[in-house]
């Protein structure tokens, strides 16, 4: 009797554990970001659109598929500590019901510490959070010259970090494989035309896995 009670356990256990496995698989879904919301961007040169038409840029170009109404507030140059000094401002002007944050990629060309683009951008995020916007995180390229002539750009790892942390969505590998791409840049660092489209396509997979872009909408 006692090998069988443990023969049950076991099969118990194993259930449990295939069942686990199975749910960690699975992307949270979110709650449909309605049209008509407001969507802040928060970013630098790549959100602005440095290299491409005017509206080309791909915050024109998710607002043309979503339907919501995006604030670009993208500035060429800022760092985190920059976009965090303007943060307030918008918040309190345009009161949105989402904030993106595409931010740090300056803190990185420019070597600021890690730590403080780390404490930055998480202190957006708080602010974001605390202003009732929903925020969503964008990752940016760990810029390594080698690996951009290589194809071989990766996102940097503080942003999975910090995205697990403050239990914000991130948005990856929008950027790095553009940047990867000779075909889809204007300069070493930004995309052309046909890289921010590429970058938009990401962006919106990203968005309807997470469930906060409909799918059907185009």
């Amino acid at each position: 009797m006692r090998a069988q009670r443990i023969s049950i356990f076991q099969y118990l256990i194993l259930c449990f554990t295939v069942l686990f496995l199975a749910g960690c698989g699975e992307q949270e879904k979110l709650a449909a970001i309605p049209a008509g919301t407001t969507v802040l961007i928060l970013g630098d040169s790549l959100s602005y659109g440095t290299g491409a038409g005017k509206g080309q840029d791909y915050p024109s170009l998710l607002a043309q598929a979503s339907a919501w109404q995006i604030i670009n507030a993208g500035v060429p140059g800022d760092t985190s500590a920059q976009g965090l000094a303007r943060l307030p401002a918008l918040l309190d002007i345009h009161q949105p019901e989402v904030l993106m944050v595409e931010l740090g990629g300056n803190d990185f060309l420019k070597k600021v510490p890690e730590s403080q683009t780390i404490t930055n951008l998480k202190t957006i995020i708080q602010t974001g959070k605390a202003s009732g916007a929903s925020v969503v995180l964008i990752a940016i390229p760990d810029y390594q010259p080698v690996k951009a002539a290589l194809g071989g750009l990766e996102d940097h790892a503080l942003y999975a970090d910090i995205a697990e942390e403050m239990q914000v969505p991130l948005i990856e590998d929008m950027f790095s494989s553009v940047l990867s791409d000779n075909g889809l840049k204007a300069d070493y660092v930004h995309p052309n035309a046909a890289g921010y489209q590429r970058a938009t396509q990401s962006l919106r997979q990203s968005l309807e896995a997470f469930g906060l872009l409909q799918s059907t909408q185009k």
